[in-house]
C-alpha cells in the first residue's frame, strides 16, 4: 500500500516496544477505557508515558493537541496516533482497532439484549459501581494533565477561559479552539529569534511529501467510503442500512469536541427526524455508551443496531448486526484517514516554535474542555436528573437534588480513597467498585 512509505521517526528519547510486546497493552487499554475521552486520555497517559516511558510527556500532550482539532473521538485517534508512531501504520491501525472493538462487542451484545428483552437490571448495577469508580480517575486525569500542560498563570488563565465559555455559554468547541490558536501564534511572535540550537526550521527535505499525503488520503477516503457506497448498491438508497451510513458518515465529519458535542444533534435527529428509535430508547442507548468500554460515540452502534433490527423483517437480528457494523464503520473508519494522513506533519510541527506556540494554546484550552467534561460526568454519574438554567447569556446545570444516587456517592467515595488515598490501581478500583455495586443491588 502506498501509504506505508510513511514512517514515523524513532525518537531516542524513550524505549520503543517490538509489536509483540505493544499488542496486549493496547489491548489491556481498549479493555479498561472506561470514562469518556477523559478518563480514556488519563488510562493512555498512565500507561504510555507513566509507566512503560514509550513516549516522552511533551510528545504526548502535542499529539492530543493535534487529535483534539480533529473531528471524531479524540482518545480513538490519540491511541491511533500512538501505535502509528509505534509501529507505522501496522501498529496504528491495531492500536485503533483494539480501543474499539472491545467496546463495541460489549455494546453489540448489550444492543441484542436491549432488542429482546429491555432494560437489564444487573448490568445496570454494575455499570453503575464502573461509572463511580471512572469518576475518580476523570479527576486524576485532570489534575494530572492540568498539572503537566499548564505551565505559566496565562495558561491557567486561558484553561479557566475555555472551561467557561464551554460550560457556561456554550460556545462553539471549533472557535474555542480557533482562538485558542490564534492567541498561542500571537504569544510565539518571538519564538522564531529564540530557536534553541541545533534547531532548523522546516525545509522541502524534511517537508512529508504532498503526493504521499495525498495518496493517503485518497486510499484511506476508499476505505471508508467503498463498503458504504456498495451497501447502497446492494439495498438501494432509501434502505436503512444506506440511510444509516449515511448519517453517520455526515455525522464523523461535524464531531469537533467528541461525542458530547454532537449527541444533543444526533438524538435530535434519530428521533424526530429519521424516526430510528424512541425518545427512551436514545437515553437508554446513551446510558449504556458512557457505562461501557470504549468511545462514547459508540452510542452510533447501538442505534444502527436497533433502526435496523427494527425494520429487519423476517430476519431482523441479523439486520441488527448489519446496522451495527454499518453504524461503527462509518464512525471510526474516518479517523484512519485524519491520523494517517496528518500525522507526519505533526512530526514535523514541533520544529516550528511559533505552531508549537500555537499549540500550547490548544493544551491550554484542551484542559478547560476536559473541565468541562468531568464536570459534566460527575453529575451524571451522581444524579439522576440534571436540569439547565439561563442566567443571562450563560447556562448552568444544576442537578435535582431530590434525584441524588446515594449508591454512586458512596462509591465513588470508595474509588477516591482507593486510587488517592491507598494509591490502588484503575482495575482493583474499578473491579471493587463493580462488585459492591452488585452486592447492593442483590440486596436491594
Amino acid at each position: 500500500m502506498p501509504a506505508r512509505s510513511e514512517q514515523p521517526e524513532r525518537t531516542a528519547e524513550a524505549a520503543q516496544p517490538s509489536f509483540a510486546e505493544a499488542f496486549p497493552v493496547w489491548l489491556k487499554i481498549g479493555l479498561l477505557s472506561f470514562g469518556g475521552p477523559a478518563g480514556q486520555i488519563a488510562t493512555m497517559h498512565r500507561e504510555y508515558v507513566d509507566e512503560r516511558k514509550w513516549i516522552d510527556e511533551q510528545r504526548y500532550l502535542h499529539a492530543l493537541n493535534f487529535c483534539m482539532l480533529l473531528p471524531g473521538p479524540e482518545a480513538m485517534q490519540l491511541a491511533t496516533y500512538v501505535g502509528w508512531k509505534q509501529h507505522g501504520i501496522r501498529g496504528g491501525l491495531a492500536s485503533g482497532l483494539l480501543f474499539v472493538l472491545p467496546g463495541a462487542l460489549v455494546m453489540l451484545v448489550l444492543a441484542a439484549l436491549y432488542a429482546a428483552f429491555g432494560k437489564l437490571p444487573i448490568a445496570e448495577a454494575v455499570f453503575l459501581g464502573i461509572k463511580a469508580a471512572v469518576l475518580a480517575v476523570v479527576v486524576e486525569a485532570l489534575l494530572r494533565i492540568a498539572r503537566r500542560g499548564l505551565k505559566s498563570n496565562f495558561d491557567r488563565l486561558l484553561a479557566a477561559a475555555a472551561f467557561a465559555a464551554i460550560f457556561l455559554l456554550r460556545i462553539p468547541y471549533p472557535l474555542i479552539v480557533l482562538a485558542a490558536v490564534a492567541i498561542g501564534f500571537w504569544r510565539g511572535r518571538g519564538a522564531e529569534s529564540a530557536r534553541p540550537a541545533g534547531t532548523a526550521p522546516l525545509d522541502l527535505a524534511t517537508r512529508p511529501s504532498a503526493r504521499r499525503t495525498l495518496t493517503t488520503a485518497l486510499v484511506w477516503l476508499m476505505v471508508w467510503i467503498g463498503p458504504l457506497a456498495g451497501i447502497a448498491l446492494i439495498f438501494g438508497r432509501d434502505h436503512v442500512l444506506a440511510r444509516l451510513g449515511w448519517f453517520f458518515s455526515k455525522l464523523a465529519v461535524v464531531t469537533f469536541g467528541g461525542a458530547y458535542a454532537v449527541l444533543a444533534y444526533m438524538a435530535q435527529d434519530v428521533v424526530s427526524a429519521y424516526g430510528w428509535l424512541t425518545a427512551g430508547q436514545m437515553m437508554d442507548g446513551l446510558g449504556l455508551a458512557e457505562t461501557t468500554p470504549g468511545p462514547l460515540i459508540l452510542v452510533t452502534e447501538f442505534v444502527g443496531f436497533l433502526a435496523a433490527h427494527q425494520a429487519g423483517g423476517a430476519s431482523p437480528y441479523v439486520m441488527g448486526v448489519l446496522g451495527a457494523i454499518v453504524a461503527v464503520w462509518a464512525t471510526f473508519a474516518p479517523c484512519f484517514l485524519w491520523i494517517f494522513t496528518g500525522a507526519p506533519y505533526v512530526e514535523r510541527l514541533q520544529a516550528e516554535p511559533r505552531l508549537k506556540a500555537a499549540l500550547a494554546g490548544v493544551m491550554a484550552a484542551v484542559v478547560g474542555v476536559i473541565m468541562n467534561l468531568t464536570v459534566w460526568f460527575a453529575l451524571n454519574v451522581l444524579f439522576g436528573r440534571v436540569g439547565e438554567t439561563a442566567i443571562g447569556p450563560a447556562r448552568l446545570y444544576i442537578p435535582e437534588l431530590a434525584t441524588v444516587s446515594w449508591p454512586a456517592v458512596l462509591l465513588s467515595a470508595l474509588a477516591f480513597v482507593l486510587m488517592f488515598g491507598l494509591h490502588r490501581g484503575m482495575i482493583t478500583t474499578l473491579g471493587v467498585c463493580a462488585g459492591l455495586a452488585l452486592g447492593w443491588h442483590y440486596i436491594g
